[in-house]
C-alpha cells in the first residue's frame, strides 16, 4: 500500500502551461512562493523515451516541489517515461487527462482520454507499479456527450483503484473540435461538481482547478476541497505568488517585494547566460510583474525590445526598477499637489 500523502502539499498549485512554466518561470515562481506546487509543461511520453530526456527534463533543484506532467495513452511508454522523470528528480508524475488541444487529440491522449475510464486506470496502474513518487491526475469534468456526474465519478474511482491519492479537477467539460482558448472559455464552470467528488471520495486528496483569478476567489474552496491550482493567475500576475505562502499557509515571512525578486534572479541569470540561454527566455516571464502599477508599459516595452539585444542584463533590469519607482514617485506627487 502506498505512504499516505500530505493533503497541504497540494494546498496551492500552478497549473501546467505549454510555452510558458518552463524552467525559468519555475524557478522566478519560487522565489516567490516556497509552498506553491510548480508542474512542468505537458511532456509526450514517447517524445521523452526517443528524445533527450536531459535536456527535455532539465531543472534547477530550488524548483522543487516541482512535479512532471506526461501526456500519452499508452500504459508502458508511460511507466517507461514515469521512470525517467523520477530518477531525473520530479517529486511526482502526473498524467494528463484533460488537455483539448487538436495536436493531443492526434495522439489520443488528453482530454479524448475521459471517454476511455479503463484506459486511464490501466495508464495510471503502470505508472504507480514504476515509481515511488506520487503518480496524479489532472482531468476535466467530462468530454463531449461524456459528461454526466456518473461518468466522471467512474472515471475517478478507476484511477483510485489503480494507485492515484491525488485528482486534479478542471471545473468544465471539453468540447473537442474547440480550440484550446474556446475551451477556456465556452464550458461552463461547475465548481458543485468538483466539490461532490471530494465529498464521494473523502479518501483522495482533491484539487480545483478553472477560472479563478485570485487568492480571494480561490479560499473559499478550500473549505470544500484540499487544494486549488491558478493558471494564467499565476503567470500574468506573478506577484499573486508572493501572498500565497503567508494566506494558504500562514508563513510569517514577509513576502518578497516585486523588485528584490528581479535584483534575486540576477544570479541565476547571469548563470543561465553563461550557458548560452537567451537572455529573453527568462525576462519574458517577467512581463506582468508590474502589472497595474505606474511604469509598467515602459517596463513591458523594455524586457521586450531591449532584452533580446541587451549586453548588460543586470543595468538593463536595474534601470528598469528606478524608472519604475520614479514613475511611482511622480505619481504619489500629482496625487498630492
Amino acid at each position: 500500500m502506498s505512504p499516505a500523502l500530505n493533503p497541504a502539499d497540494w494546498r496551492f498549485c500552478v497549473a501546467p502551461m505549454m510555452g510558458w512554466t518552463d524552467r525559468h518561470y519555475r524557478y522566478f515562481a519560487r522565489l516567490l512562493s516556497k509552498r506553491a506546487r510548480l508542474y512542468t509543461e505537458m511532456l509526450v511520453a514517447a517524445a521523452l523515451i526517443h528524445g533527450d530526456p536531459a535536456r527535455l527534463l532539465r531543472h534547477h533543484p530550488a524548483e522543487a516541489p516541482v512535479a512532471l506532467q506526461l501526456g500519452g495513452c499508452d500504459p508502458q511508454a508511460l511507466a517507461t517515461a514515469s521512470a525517467i522523470g523520477e530518477r531525473a528528480g520530479f517529486c511526482e508524475i502526473n498524467l494528463n487527462v484533460g488537455c483539448p488541444s487538436d495536436r493531443v487529440q492526434a495522439g489520443r491522449f488528453g482530454a479524448c482520454l475521459i471517454a476511455e475510464p479503463a484506459l486511464v486506470a490501466d495508464c495510471v496502474a503502470a505508472m504507480v507499479a514504476a515509481v515511488r513518487v506520487p503518480v496524479t491526475v489532472k482531468t476535466r469534468l467530462g468530454v463531449d456527450q461524456h459528461d454526466s456526474y456518473e461518468h466522471l465519478a467512474k472515471l475517478v474511482a478507476g484511477v483510485r483503484q489503480a494507485g492515484a491519492q491525488v485528482l486534479i479537477l478542471h471545473a468544465r467539460k471539453a468540447i473537442l473540435g474547440l480550440d484550446t482558448r474556446e475551451n477556456r472559455l465556452i464550458p461552463p464552470l461547475d465548481y458543485d461538481r468538483v466539490h461532490r467528488i471530494k465529498q464521494d471520495f473523502p479518501d483522495l486528496i482533491v484539487v480545483l482547478n478553472g477560472g479563478l483569478r485570485t487568492l480571494a476567489e480561490a479560499k473559499p474552496h478550500l473549505a470544500h476541497i484540499d487544494g486549488v491550482m491558478l493558471g494564467r493567475a499565476a503567470y500574468e500576475q506573478p506577484m499573486l505568488l508572493a501572498d500565497v505562502d503567508a494566506q494558504l499557509f500562514a508563513a510569517s515571512d514577509a513576502p518578497l517585494e516585486a523588485g528584490a525578486a528581479v535584483r534575486a534572479l540576477l544570479p541565476y541569470i547571469d548563470t543561465q547566460l553563461a550557458q548560452g540561454t537567451p537572455l529573453r527566455q527568462i525576462t519574458q516571464h517577467l512581463l506582468g510583474l508590474f502589472a497595474g502599477q505606474p511604469g509598467a508599459r515602459d517596463w513591458r516595452r523594455r524586457l521586450s525590445e531591449d532584452a533580446p539585444r541587451s549586453a548588460d542584463p543586470h543595468r538593463l533590469l536595474l534601470d528598469g526598477l528606478s524608472q519604475l519607482a520614479q514613475a511611482g514617485e511622480a505619481l504619489q506627487r500629482r496625487q498630492a499637489g
